[in-house]
């Protein structure tokens, strides 16, 4: 399977936004977000990520295919000074278990070189076992994990866990 990442360009910013929607209703099963008077969940920074200089979008493409989105900026959870924040990672079901995020985590590590935060919502077991993995084969086990930081708690109120790490 050929994966790529590709910026996402403001021409394509309806589609991440509909990404998004999707993204934001699974992650809703752990944060326990409710939907707006419009049915959507929104995402408050979109516009941002074509405005502001440290802000990065990505379309995950598999074969061809539209497969997820990633997104990275420099405003940490934890007032802990990083070079970049994985602010949101998300594979389509059909993507997931065959290499498609793993590829795409590390390309994204290695196309911006520094020091990184990555936030994960404890209850989400499939992405606790996915980061745990992904990081620790990175890294190398050269990784600090944060466990139950309130001051980066979800909207849950559910302290999150930080990865602290070097690329």
């Amino acid at each position: 399977m050929q994966i790529t990442l590709k910026p996402v360009l403001k021409s394509q910013r309806e589609i991440l936004k509909n990404l998004l929607e999707k993204y934001d209703y699974e992650f809703s099963q752990y944060d326990l977000r409710d939907v707006n008077e419009l049915g959507l969940y929104g995402y408050d920074y979109l516009d941002y990520y074509w405005t502001e200089k440290k802000r990065w979008a990505f379309f995950i493409y598999a074969d061809g295919n539209l497969a997820g989105f990633v997104m990275v900026n420099d405003y940490p959870e934890n007032g802990q000074k990083t070079d970049y924040t994985l602010s949101e990672f998300f594979v389509l079901y059909k993507y997931r278990r065959c290499g498609v995020g793993r590829y795409a985590a590390r390309a994204v590590f290695d196309r911006f070189r520094g020091s990184w935060q990555l936030k994960r919502h404890p209850k989400n077991l499939p992405s606790v076992a996915f980061w745990d993995r992904v990081i620790a084969e990175y890294t190398g086990g050269a990784y600090t994990l944060l466990r139950g930081v309130q001051s980066a708690a979800y909207d849950d109120g559910t302290p999150a866990d930080l990865f602290y790490f070097n690329t």
